[in-house]
């Protein structure tokens, strides 16, 4: 199935084009190029893209490839394209966030987005301890019930504190998160809850930052300094789930089952993802429309039982990674969470 629907008379694609690799932190754009790649993803049947008020330059590019849309082919086919953006309050505002603040980030989005109205707003919170995410949401949800926003959704909540948000009665329908053949932290607690509240997942780290592909097998370990942060983000998931070596192993029945479907690895990791509970989708990044053309292939892969077995027996060897959705990331001073950005306005992606 190439199609879900996420909410009643809401539809997306089941691979959803990230956002973050264009954002201005990652280098210099070629902005006619990237718009014209974002299309040719939509024209591989990839119709949902991701990005954030965050992501430096991104949610201009989306809103340029969407007028584009609406100027070469009708209101139609830039109605068919749907739009995910975050909501992420720098980390030194919690304390003040205020309805003002909330809606004047929405209001950016919109604009930026060429749209009256934000198809879903994924709300992300950096503290805890700064506990009005509650109050955050329910701002959202007026911004919704006033038409501005369509669907609401949140992004790395823990089982807890998302049970808060849906008890007070705000209607989230997805969670973005990382899942992956590395990462099955979302597969406990959290899964149950989004069952009985019937949302979904929006999985992105699937390919664990390229990790998850043909050019680290047989590869010797990094030693740091790695490439980027990325890189660094997922080296350490790596080394949770059970080491280099058990990783290679991965890597070595990934690429088995990938032969036998005619795929890349990083297409069976992802196609993998697809397949768990509550996964609706997969968000992955495309650098050219080759890149765009490839993942579309994710949505076409059924595993069949031995595939499954075969993945599931190595991820069985992993210790797995500790905690809820994102608790590892959220320890500032821990080695996940001394790695982020977290006052991300200011321009840092």
């Amino acid at each position: 199935m190439t199609t879900v629907e996420l909410s009643p008379g809401y539809t997306i694609s089941r691979v959803i084009r990230g956002g973050w690799q264009l954002a201005g932190g990652h280098g210099a754009i070629d902005r006619k190029q990237a718009v014209t790649d974002l299309i040719a993803t939509f024209d591989a049947g990839i119709f949902t893209y991701d990005c954030a008020d965050i992501y430096t330059g991104v949610e201009e590019l989306i809103g340029a490839a969407r007028l584009r849309l609406a100027n070469e082919r009708g209101l139609d086919a830039a109605a068919r394209m749907k739009v995910h953006t975050k909501l992420v309050p720098d980390l030194e505002r919690l304390a003040v966030v205020s309805r003002d603040y909330i809606k004047g980030i929405v209001e950016q989005s919109l604009r930026r987005l060429k749209t009256e109205r934000l198809d879903l707003v994924q709300f992300h919170w950096w503290d805890y301890e700064q506990a009005r995410y509650v109050e955050a949401m329910g701002w959202l949800n007026e911004l919704r019930l006033e038409g501005k926003v369509r669907n609401l959704g949140t992004t790395n909540f823990d089982t807890q504190r998302l049970g808060e948000i849906l008890a007070a009665g705000i209607p989230v329908v997805s969670q973005q998160l990382q899942y992956s053949v590395l990462d099955q932290r979302p597969a406990a607690s959290l899964a149950a809850l989004a069952k009985q509240h019937g949302m979904y997942f929006l999985c992105y780290g699937s390919v664990a930052g390229g990790f998850l592909s043909e050019k680290w097998l047989n590869a010797a370990e990094p030693a740091a300094p790695l490439e980027n942060r990325s890189l660094v983000k997922y080296k350490l998931i790596i080394d949770d789930f059970g080491g280099w070596d058990l990783f290679q192993s991965l890597l070595e029945t990934l690429k088995a089952v990938g032969d036998r479907h005619g795929v890349d690895i990083a297409t069976i990791a992802s196609a993998w993802v697809l397949e768990q509970h509550q996964v609706a989708a997969v968000i992955v990044g495309a650098r050219n429309q080759a890149h765009a053309l490839a993942n579309a292939r994710i949505m076409d892969v059924a595993l069949s039982a031995e595939d499954r077995a075969a993945i599931d027996a190595v991820i069985a060897e992993s210790p797995g990674l500790e905690g809820d959705v994102y608790t590892l990331e959220r320890d500032r001073h821990g080695r996940h969470g001394s790695i982020m950005h977290y006052n991300l306005n200011a321009g840092r992606v």
